[in-house]
């Protein structure tokens, strides 16, 4: 059963971490990827590869007079919550009230209004000390599901399906070893995002800064005009980023800069943002006004007690898809099949999707079923996962070449 997988799945530690020098940054990527290859060994797809990078490939024959489509989900789930000991609970028929997860923790109605919409479903939830995993495991499930339904139903049509689970996505890092040789498709689906009637195929532009702040440690005592208090210059760099382009601020179009962490003392001091918009020439803007901050602050203290490094992650994947809008049809149409109401969606985020639609594969994101994403208000419905088995089911029968 799909709700199975994704229980079997939630319990690996796959966390990943921006400050890790190996690839994949974690190890529990690797325990998970193990446990993944051998259950596509166990459904007899071929070309089961778990490759030197931590990427897990298979392949399923399928009729030639269909078009070759691919799936892909990720690993790793995001840093920003732990994934150690996660220990998930279904919630049948929910009645539509605050769920409370722990003695501490409860998801509100008033500050998840979204669970309105799930009255009367099925929920997996967190037990309010680590987030559940749905981001991405519930993509893997959906695609371990339809993979199995098709082995066991050899009378369901449908074309050659390659499936990969990659690391490392939450961390921008999801195709840095992607195998394009080995992953041959017409076009392909990442499984990542949340509602089954919610297509993607926009997406911010990504950066990111590395802030830097060289101080002057000096004695307390003797410290008059000769210390710079490195903590007190990024307190200073914040205040002048623009107030209102933070998350909590923005939506839709809406780019932002968000503050990941900080850490430091008097003599050094390091922040990490990243960068946001849909639009290529605001987010450009939003990097150039890192670097007036920087040279403000170097003016003004003398030497170079601030520096900058930017780096470009990810690109909107809007402007591959004019003209080539068959993947997107494809997923329209099944949802007419299925019943479901197509919704274009704007993602505030990315996914891998989008650095393999620049990488020449035509890749929208489509639903898993689940919500709140990167904290212990997580959940995942139930039904929402098996529509999307249904939906890709349908989706890969209608694809005829």
């Amino acid at each position: 059963m799909l709700k199975d997988k994704l229980l079997d799945y939630v319990k690996y530690d796959t966390g990943s971490r921006e400050d890790s020098n190996t690839f994949p940054s974690t190890p529990g990527q690797w325990d998970l990827a193990r446990h993944l290859c051998e259950q596509l060994k166990e459904l007899g797809l071929e070309n089961v590869v778990l490759d030197e990078y931590c990427y897990v490939y298979g392949y399923l024959p399928g009729d030639p007079n269909y078009l070759t489509i691919g799936f892909n989900a990720h690993m790793d789930t995001s840093e920003q919550a732990s994934s150690v000991n996660v220990n998930p609970r279904m919630i049948e028929n929910y009645d539509g009230k605050d769920i409370v997860l722990s003695d501490t923790v409860t998801t509100t109605i008033e500050r998840f209004p979204n669970l309105k919409d799930y009255v009367g479903k099925n929920l997996m939830v967190t037990d309010g000390n680590t987030l559940l995993g749905a981001d991405d495991k519930a993509g893997i499930a959906v695609i371990m599901e339809v993979l199995e339904t098709l082995v066991n139903h050899p009378e369901i049509k449908h074309g050659p399906v390659w499936v990969c689970f990659s690391p490392d996505e939450e961390i921008g890092m999801g195709t840095a070893h992607f195998n394009y040789d080995l992953f041959k498709v017409d076009f392909a689906y990442t499984l990542d995002g949340d509602k089954p009637e919610n297509v993607e195929y926009e997406n911010f532009n990504a950066a990111s800064a590395v802030v830097r702040i060289n101080g002057i440690s000096v004695h307390p005592g003797s410290a008059k005009d000769k210390m710079v208090n490195a903590l007190q210059v990024a307190h200073e760099f914040h205040g002048m980023m623009d107030p209102d382009a933070v998350p909590e601020k923005t939506e839709g179009y809406e780019g932002f800069n968000l503050l990941l962490g900080m850490t430091g003392e008097v003599g050094s001091a390091k922040m990490q943002y990243i960068i946001r918009n849909h639009d290529l020439d605001l987010l450009n803007k939003q990097k150039h006004d890192f670097e007036i901050i920087r040279d403000r602050l170097n003016e003004k203290y003398g030497y170079e007690v601030v520096q900058v490094e930017l780096k470009d992650s990810y690109r909107n994947m809007k402007e591959k898809f004019i003209g080539h809008e068959e993947p997107i049809d494809l997923v329209k149409e099944a949802m007419k099949e299925v019943g479901l109401t197509f919704h274009a969606v704007a993602i505030r985020g990315g996914t891998d999707g989008a650095s393999l639609t620049w990488n020449g594969i035509l890749c929208p994101n489509i639903g898993t079923g689940g919500q709140n994403f990167h904290g212990v208000h997580e959940f995942w419905c139930e039904q929402d996962g098996e529509k999307m088995v249904e939906l890709v089911l349908k989706l890969l029968e209608l694809a005829k070449k």
